[in-house]
């Protein structure tokens, strides 16, 4: 048995504006949180979900936002809020091109070190 044998590939997905001069890119975190308010109705719901304060939430969504240049959600006050329909489509993006990332990157790891 290979010493890296039982070892798993991990890829760091994210999304970035070229032309900002931020650091701010939409990686998993963002995309946890925008999952959260897709299913919770709201980013104070999904916050305490991910067991992070609003304010942070608030924060790096108002920084991804301004970063990409790309609302990502629409906010209704004390009723909430929901994804932009751009913020759905980079959800579901991101999520499906990090699931195929992740079982290749796997497979590749497989193949390149059982030699």
């Amino acid at each position: 048995m290979s010493k890296l044998e039982g070892l798993e590939m991990e890829i760091r997905l994210s999304v970035r504006n070229p032309r900002s001069d931020s650091d701010s890119v939409f990686g998993l975190g963002v995309a946890k949180l925008c999952l959260g308010v897709r299913e919770k109705g709201s980013l104070n719901a999904a916050a305490k979900g991910m067991g992070m304060a609003y304010s942070k939430a608030w924060r790096i969504i108002k920084d991804t936002e301004a970063a990409l240049d790309l609302q990502l959600l629409n906010r209704d006050g004390a009723h909430g809020s929901q994804l932009t329909e751009v913020a759905n489509q980079l959800l579901d993006a991101y999520f499906k091109i990090d699931s195929i990332l992740g079982s290749e990157s796997q497979r590749l790891y497989t193949e390149l070190t059982s030699r």
